[in-house]
C-alpha cells in the first residue's frame, strides 16, 4: 500500500496549542478517560442482533410499500432482473459518477464470454472541479459529456453503435433500466436542478449538446449493482452486492412478487437497499457516540444518512480526528497539545486511518501522519492512536455485518432454504485499503447468521465491468425474449384459427355419421338414452383397462348410488397368455367378489367397461380391434369380447351372469355424470389420451336403422386431423413427437392435447431453445435427450399458482437440469403455451359438439352439461378454465356446464346397464 503524504501546515497556522504548564494528570485518570472514550465504540452481539432485526423490519416494510414511523431504508427496484450467465459478449462504454468521490471515470469494456480471453478495460479518470460539484446540474452533465468525448478521442473505436452503461452512485428512484430520478445528493455533491429529475435524460441531453459522438445510454446502474454484476462466476450464485466506499450501500436479488412497486409476480429483481439512511432510535441510538453526533452536526446534511456516517469511508477519518482532538484536549494525547491542522475538519482521511492501523507498519505511519499535522507524538501516543483507529473501524465493520446479516436473513427467508449458500461481491476503498475491515466483517457474519454459508468475492475493476455486464445481460435477455416469442408464436391460437378447427371438426363429424371418409369414426355405442333418475336396482360392473381389474356392486336407489368394489391384479403371464386364460381369470375374480359380498347364485345385470379399441355392433357386442397397454392375450383380436366373457362364464358351471352392455370409458363418464345432472349429454376424457362422446339424433346415424330417438356416438376424436386437416396448426415439435411415436401419422389431435404427449412437446421445445443458447446457458444435458423424461404432470406442477419459482426450479433440478431463475421462467412460459393450446383445441372440439346438438334440435339457445374425466383435466391448475373459456367464445349460444366424473368406468358402466334395463322393461310394457 502506498504511503499517504502527511497533511502539512497551511501558511499562517500556529504550530500548536498546548495547555499552560501545571501538575500532570494522574495516570489512572488518563486511563479512565481513554477507556470511557473507546468504550463508546464497543457494540455487543446482542445490540448487533437488534440492529439486524430492526433493519430487516424496515426492509420488509419498504418492500410492501408501508411507511415506517422512523426514517427507513429505501428498497428501490433497479430493473436488473437477471445475473450474468458468463456467456455475455460485446463492447460497452461505461461512465461512473460518484463511485470514487469527486471524480468520474470512463471505461471501454470488452466482454468475450469466456474467462480465458478476458480483455482488460481501457479507462480514464477525470477529477470533477469543486465548483462543478456545488454548481448547476447542467454544468455537471456537460462536464461528463466532455469527458466522454475526450476519452473517445484518445481511444478511437471502430464500432459506431456505442452502448453506454451509466453508473450513478446516488439514491435514485428507477422506473426502468434506463429511467432514473435522483432522490437526493450524497457524498458532498450539491448540484442544483437535478434532484427530482431523470439523470439518464440529463446525460442524454448533455451528450446531444456535445454533438461529437452518437452514444445510446441503455442502462442506469448504481455502483452496488455494478459490483454484484461484475462478480466472477463461481460455484454459488452471486446475488448480493456490498459497497463500503465514500458511502455504503447494498443490493440483492429479491423475488419480484415481494416488491410491491414492481407489480410483478414472476422472476427476480435486484433491489437497492440504500441503507445509508437507516436510523432507528431504539436499535441504533445506543450505539451513537458523542463523536457521531458532532460529526453529524458539522456535516452538509445534519440528521441524514446516519448509518452511512458510522461506516462510510468519507467519515471514518473524521471520527478518528474528533476522538484524537477530544483526547488531546483532555491531556491524554500529545501532552494536551493540538494544532490548527488537527482541528481542521477533514484533515485525517480513510487512507491515513488504514495505514495507521496496519499492524506491521502502522507505528511509522502514525508518526508520519501526526507530524504532518504539526504534532510531535511520543511512542505512547502512537500506540493509543492505533487503538482509536481500530475501535472506530471495528465498530464500522460490525455495524456493516449487522446490516448484511439482515439482507442474508431476508434472502434465506424468501428462498425458504434451511442453509443459504450465496456469494457476496464486495467493492469500495474501505475493502481495498483496510484488510482488517473485511476480516472483522466476515467473522461477525459467521456469528450473526451461522445458518448462511457466505463467500466474499472482491469485485472486478470496481463496478465498471459490472455496469457493462448489466448492459450486456439486458441485451442478452432481449435477444432471448425475441427467440422465445418466435418459438412459441405457433402455439398462440387466435379466435380465427380456433373457429376453423371447430368448423373442420363439425364437417368431419357429419361425414363420419354418414359413413363417408373422415378422420372421425363416429362409432355408435348403442346407448340410446341417458339416466332419467328413475333407475333402480343392483348391478354388477367390470372395469378392465390395465394391470388391475375391478369388480363393482352398484346399488342405484332414489337419489343415491352406492358402490362397493374390489381390485384384482392381472398377472403378466395372464395378460400375455391365451384369451381363455384371461377371461377365466376375470370370471374367477367375479366369483370371488360374489362370495365375499353374499351375491353367490344371483344373476345381476352386468356392465363391462372394456378400455381397449373396439368396434361395437350392439350394446352387448364389441369386436376387439387390437390390444394396448401391455396386453397381448392370444385369440382375442377380431373377436367379440362379450362373447368371450360369456363363454368363460359357461365354463364356470353353476354360475350365471346377465351381460347387458359393453361400455367405453368416455360413455361411462357421460352416464356417471348424467345420473346427477339430467342435462349431461356429452362425455369427455382428457388424460393419458383423449376422446369424446355425445347423444346424436338417430336419424343422422347412417349405420343404425331408425329415424327417431337418440344414439350415443363414440367420436374417437383423438384421430381428428389424421387426414391432414390440422396441418396448419402443427409445429416442427409436434412433427418430432409424432415421428417418434408408435403410430406415426395417427391420433394427431390426441398428440396435441393429451397427457401422453404434452411433456414430450415441451421437451422438444426445451431442446430447441437450448441449442440456440436461450436455455441452460446452451449446455445440452443427457437429461433432455431422454425420451419421455419430462412428464406431463410436471406441467401441472410448474404451472401451479401455489408454487414459488424456487419450487419450480427444484422440480427441474430433480430432472438433472442446472438452471437459473430466468431459465425457470422460460420453462414456465413454454409449459403454459403448450398446455394452453391443448386446452383451446379441446375447447374447440367441445364447441363443435354442443353447437351440433343445438342445431340438431333447432334451438336458439342450448343448456347442456359435459361429464369429464382424466388426470390432465382434473389435476392441471388452468386446463379446465381454459377449455370452458374457449367453449364460451366459440359457442356463445350454448350454456355449458362441466361436471367432473366420479368413477365413470365403474358407476358409468352400471348406469348404462341400468338405463338399458329400464328401456327394455318399458318396451315389454
Amino acid at each position: 500500500m502506498d504511503t499517504v503524504e502527511p497533511v502539512g501546515l497551511q501558511r499562517g497556522e500556529r504550530a500548536s496549542s498546548c495547555p499552560q504548564k501545571g501538575m500532570p494528570r494522574p495516570s489512572d485518570s488518563l486511563e479512565r478517560d481513554v477507556q470511557e472514550c473507546l468504550q463508546q465504540f464497543k457494540v455487543t452481539r446482542t445490540r448487533l442482533q437488534k440492529i439486524r432485526a430492526s433493519l430487516l423490519c424496515s426492509m420488509e416494510q419498504a418492500l410492501k410499500g408501508q411507511d415506517s414511523p422512523a426514517p427507513s431504508v429505501r428498497m428501490l427496484p433497479t430493473y436488473v432482473g437477471s445475473t450474468p450467465h458468463g456467456t455475455e459478449q460485446g463492447d460497452f462504454l461505461v461512465l461512473e459518477m460518484g463511485a470514487t468521490g469527486a471524480s468520474l471515470r470512463v471505461l471501454w469494456v470488452t466482454l468475450t464470454g469466456t474467462k480465458e480471453h478476458n480483455v482488460a478495460p481501457k479507462s480514464q479518470e477525470f477529477v470533477i472541479p469543486q465548483e462543478v460539484i456545488l454548481g448547476a446540474g447542467q454544468q455537471l452533465f456537460d462536464f461528463a459529456a466532455r469527458c466522454l468525448s475526450e476519452f473517445l478521442d484518445a481511444h478511437p473505436v471502430e464500432n459506431q453503435d456505442l452502448k453506454l452503461g451509466f453508473n450513478f452512485s446516488f439514491p435514485c428512484h428507477q422506473t426502468g433500466l434506463d429511467r432514473s430520478t435522483l432522490i437526493s445528493w450524497t457524498k458532498g455533491f450539491r448540484c442544483s436542478g437535478v434532484e427530482g429529475q431523470d439523470v439518464v435524460q440529463l446525460l442524454r441531453d448533455a451528450i446531444q449538446r456535445q454533438g461529437t459522438y452518437s452514444i445510446d445510454v441503455v442502462a442506469m446502474v448504481n455502483d452496488t449493482v455494478g459490483t454484484m454484476m461484475g462478480c466472477e462466476l463461481g460455484t454459488r450464485p452471486c446475488e448480493v452486492g456490498l459497497i463500503v466506499d465514500t458511502g455504503t450501500n447494498a443490493c440483492y436479488m429479491e423475488e419480484a412478487r415481494h416488491v410491491k412497486a414492481l407489480d410483478e409476480d414472476r422472476g427476480r429483481s435486484c433491489v437497492s437497499i440504500e441503507w445509508g439512511s437507516f436510523y432507528d432510535e431504539e436499535a441504533l441510538g445506543p450505539v451513537l457516540t458523542t463523536f457521531d453526533r458532532a460529526l453529524d452536526h458539522e456535516s452538509l446534511v445534519p440528521g441524514a444518512q446516519r448509518f452511512e456516517k458510522m461506516i462510510g469511508g468519507l467519515y471514518l477519518g473524521e471520527l478518528v480526528r474528533l476522538v484524537l482532538v477530544h483526547l488531546a484536549q483532555h491531556g491524554v494525547l500529545f501532552s494536551g497539545c493540538t494544532t490548527p491542522s488537527l482541528l481542521r475538519q477533514g484533515s485525517i482521511l480513510l487512507e491515513h486511518v488504514a495505514q495507521m492501523e496496519d499492524p506491521a507498519t502502522g507505528t511509522a505511519h502514525v508518526h508520519a501522519v501526526l507530524q504532518g499535522l504539526g504534532l510531535n507524538p511520543q511512542s505512547s501516543d502512537a500506540e493509543l492512536v492505533q487503538h482509536v483507529c481500530a475501535a472506530v473501524c471495528t465498530r464500522a465493520a460490525q455495524l456493516c455485518a449487522a446490516a448484511l446479516a439482515a439482507v442474508l436473513s431476508r434472502l434465506q427467508h424468501s428462498r425458504e432454504q434451511q442453509t443459504l449458500h450465496v456469494a457476496v461481491a464486495t467493492g469500495g476503498r474501505v475493502f481495498e485499503h483496510h484488510p482488517r475491515f473485511h476480516y472483522t466483517l466476515k467473522e461477525m457474519i459467521m456469528l450473526l447468521v451461522p445458518e448462511c454459508d457466505v463467500s466474499f468475492i472482491p469485485s472486478v475493476d470496481g463496478g465498471g465491468r459490472g455496469v457493462a455486464m448489466v448492459t450486456a445481460v439486458a441485451a442478452r435477455l432481449a435477444a432471448h425474449r425475441r427467440i422465445l416469442e418466435e418459438t412459441l408464436a405457433p402455439f398462440q391460437l387466435n379466435l380465427e384459427q380456433l373457429t376453423v378447427v371447430q368448423a373442420q371438426m363439425r364437417e368431419a363429424m357429419i361425414k363420419g355419421l354418414r359413413g363417408e371418409a373422415s378422420s372421425l369414426r363416429m362409432l355408435p355405442t348403442y346407448v340410446r338414452a341417458t339416466p332419467d333418475g328413475t333407475e333402480r336396482g343392483d348391478f354388477l360392473a367390470l372395469d378392465l383397462g390395465g394391470t388391475n381389474f375391478r369388480v363393482l356392486l352398484v346399488c342405484v336407489a332414489e337419489g343415491s348410488v352406492q358402490i362397493t368394489n374390489q381390485v384384482y391384479s392381472i398377472p403378466e403371464w395372464v395378460a400375455q397368455g391365451s384369451g381363455q386364460q384371461l377371461f377365466d381369470h376375470i370370471v374367477d375374480c367375479i366369483v370371488d367378489f360374489q362370495q365375499r359380498h353374499g351375491l353367490s347364485g344371483q344373476s345381476l345385470p352386468l356392465g363391462f367397461t372394456f378400455s381397449f379399441p373396439c368396434k361395437q355392433l350392439g350394446l352387448d357386442q364389441g369386436i376387439l380391434l387390437n390390444w394396448t397397454k401391455g396386453f397381448n392375450a392370444s385369440g382375442c383380436e377380431g373377436q367379440d369380447v362379450v362373447h368371450l366373457l360369456r363363454e368363460a362364464i359357461r365354463r364356470r358351471q353353476a354360475m350365471e351372469l346377465n351381460v347387458v352392455a359393453i361400455v367405453n370409458d368416455t360413455v361411462g363418464t357421460m352416464m356417471s355424470c348424467g345420473y346427477d345432472d339430467l342435462r349431461c349429454e356429452m362425455g369427455l376424457i382428457v388424460g393419458t389420451g383423449t376422446n369424446a362422446c355425445y347423444m346424436e339424433e338417430l336419424r343422422n346415424v347412417a349405420s343404425v336403422p331408425g329415424n327417431s330417438g337418440h344414439m350415443c356416438i363414440n367420436m374417437e376424436w383423438g384421430a381428428f386431423g389424421d387426414d391432414g386437416s390440422l396441418g396448419m396448426l402443427s409445429t416442427c415439435f409436434d412433427a418430432s413427437v409424432d415421428q417418434a411415436s408408435i403410430n406415426p401419422g395417427k391420433q394427431r389431435f390426441e398428440k396435441m392435447i393429451s397427457g401422453m404427449y404434452l411433456g414430450e412437446i415441451v421437451r422438444h421445445i426445451l431442446l430447441h431453445l437450448t441449442s440456440l443458447g436461450v436455455l441452460f446457458r446452451g449446455q445440452k444435458t443427457q437429461c433432455l435427450q431422454t425420451r419421455d423424461i419430462f412428464k406431463t404432470k410436471f406441467l401441472s406442477e410448474i404451472e401451479s399458482d401455489s408454487l414459488a419459482l424456487r419450487q419450480v426450479r427444484a422440480i427441474l433440478e430433480d430432472l438433472g437440469l442446472t438452471l437459473t431463475s430466468d431459465d425457470a421462467l422460460m420453462v414456465l412460459e413454454v409449459c403454459q403455451a403448450v398446455s394452453r393450446r391443448a386446452a383451446q383445441l379441446c375447447g374447440a372440439g367441445v364447441a363443435a359438439v354442443v353447437e351440433k346438438i343445438r342445431e340438431n334440435r333447432g334451438l336458439q339457445e342450448l343448456t347442456v352439461s359435459v361429464g369429464v374425466d382424466g388426470t390432465l383435466y382434473k389435476l392441471h391448475p388452468h386446463f379446465s378454465r381454459l377449455v370452458s373459456a374457449t367453449v364460451q367464445r366459440l359457442a356463445p349460444h350454448c350454456t355449458v356446464t362441466f361436471l367432473q366424473s366420479e368413477d365413470g368406468s365403474g358407476k358409468g358402466a352400471a348406469l348404462v346397464t341400468a338405463v338399458a334395463c329400464r328401456l327394455a322393461q318399458m318396451a315389454r310394457v
